[in-house]
């Protein structure tokens, strides 16, 4: 069930990747109980969540992805959705505003299909369970904290803390590799065993002093820019930078799944993969 036939999905995306109901619900009643899951009034973030364009009234298939690109609106309007749920939207703070190019593009092919566009960025991070750091935390093996739940940490509480049994930084990275079907770009000091993890998806090289402050032997997250590496070998932290797309393709699925079993719906997951 993905965007193209000659793709292969890591393992652990597999599971995700369908739920099929053969009920319906309103366009209303779909942004409801994502908001109410979600909890988006709770988060400052870059841009806006939930409704971002919309279609028709009624809903009866719904099509998850991680960006709506134009690959995945193509996709989606093959697979017959009547709404697609991601967790990079269109619209972001400072953005130009104006109507033109790929942008135009985009909204054109929703507005022709009449298909709603729905984006949580955020808050789909942050969720305990169906969110991107939560799921990811569950594919890589992670444990709980001895309190039995994950740890939280950094702005907004984003970044998630968690146990490993104990490993080498290279360990690590290996399975990395091998759950997400990438190789990391690996910074490791090699100072210390790796026992306590912290992560945070995407573009979150930012928490790397949070992660830190907080006790992790080792950070992942989806970038990585130049302070961090010099961080990792002062302080003694391997730091794992896993790809933005790869680290965020497990929250939107997994939202997609929840909501379709409750709301009976059609639920497919289409990955359009990106190497960032």
């Amino acid at each position: 069930m993905t965007a193209s036939s000659e793709q292969v999905l890591p393992p652990s995306l597999e599971p995700a990747v369908l739920s099929a109901s053969v009920g319906g619900c309103s366009l209303t009643e779909l942004v409801a109980t994502c908001d109410r899951l979600l909890q988006p009034a709770l988060f400052k973030d870059y841009g806006p969540n939930g409704l971002q364009v919309e279609g028709r009234p009624n809903v009866r298939k719904l099509v998850s992805g991680v960006t709506a690109s134009r690959a995945l609106i193509e996709a989606a309007i093959a697979a017959e959705a009547d709404a697609i749920l991601v967790h990079h939207g269109l619209f972001w703070r400072g953005q130009d505003g104006r109507v033109t190019g790929w942008m135009k593009q985009r909204l054109a092919l929703l507005l022709q299909h009449d298909i709603s566009l729905i984006a949580y960025h955020l808050p789909l991070d942050a969720h305990p369970e169906l969110g991107n750091n939560a799921q990811l935390g569950l594919k890589l093996g992670f444990a709980p904290l001895a309190d039995g739940g994950w740890g939280r940490f950094g702005e907004q509480q984003l970044g998630f803390l968690g146990e490993v049994a104990p490993c080498s930084g290279s360990e690590l990275a290996a399975r990395v590799e091998r759950v997400l079907g990438r190789r990391p770009t690996l910074v490791d000091p090699g100072a210390r065993t790796i026992r306590r993890v912290a992560w945070c998806s995407g573009g979150a090289q930012g928490y790397f002093e949070a992660a830190i402050a907080a006790g992790a032997d080792a950070f992942l997250t989806g970038e990585i820019s130049e302070p961090q590496a010099h961080l990792a070998r002062e302080c003694g932290v391997a730091f794992l930078a896993c790809g933005h797309h790869a680290t965020e393709r497990y929250g939107a699925p997994a939202l997609g799944a929840a909501i379709a079993a409750e709301l009976g719906l059609q639920h497919q997951f289409i990955e359009i993969d990106n190497p960032a």
